[in-house]
C-alpha cells in the first residue's frame, strides 16, 4: 500500500463544488492499494499514521504524532500514487489495484482510522475531487506498507 502525507494547517476535499470531506490541523493522506494488498497493510497503515511523529513539540523538534496534538485526518483515495513512467511519458498505471480492491482497501483504511481516531474525514472514492491544503513546514512524507 502507497501513501502520501501531508502535514497540514487544513486541507479539504471537494467533488461536484460540496465539501465532502474537511480538517483542522493535521495530516492529509493520499492513499493507494497495489494487486495483493490485504486488511493487514492497511491496519499497518492506520498504525504509522496514528504515529508518525511529525509535529513539533515545544522544543521545535518534529516529536509528536497527530494523536498528540489532536489533530485531524483526511484520507483520500488515489490510485496514481502507483503511476510508473519508466517506460514513457504516459503513465501506466498497473502498478494499482483495481477498482474493487482498491475501494474495499480504501474503506478498510477508513473504518479503521474511525474506530481509533475521534477526527477522520474522507474523500469520495472514484470522484473526480479537487483537494485544497495549505501544507505546514513544508512536511511531506511517502510511505511504502508492506
Amino acid at each position: 500500500m502507497l501513501a502520501l502525507v501531508q502535514r497540514v494547517s487544513e486541507a479539504r476535499v471537494e467533488v461536484d463544488g460540496q465539501v465532502v470531506g474537511a480538517i483542522g490541523a493535521g495530516l492529509l493522506v493520499l492513499v493507494c492499494a497495489e494487486p495483493g494488498d490485504t486488511d493487514l497493510q492497511a491496519g499497518k497503515l492506520v498504525d504509522k499514521l496514528l504515529k508518525l511523529r511529525i509535529f513539533s513539540d515545544h522544543a521545535g523538534k518534529m516529536n509528536r504524532s497527530v494523536v498528540d496534538i489532536g489533530g485531524g485526518l483526511l484520507i483520500v483515495s488515489q490510485f496514481t500514487l502507483a503511476a510508473d513512467v519508466s517506460g514513457g511519458n504516459r503513465p501506466s498505471f498497473t502498478g494499482a489495484a483495481g477498482p474493487e480492491l482498491g475501494r474495499r482497501l480504501y474503506e478498510k483504511v477508513l473504518e479503521l482510522a474511525r474506530a481509533r481516531h475521534p477526527q477522520v474525514a474522507a474523500g469520495q472514492f472514484g470522484a473526480d475531487m479537487k483537494v485544497s491544503l495549505t501544507n505546514d513546514g513544508p512536511v511531506t512524507i511517502p510511505l511504502q506498507i508492506a
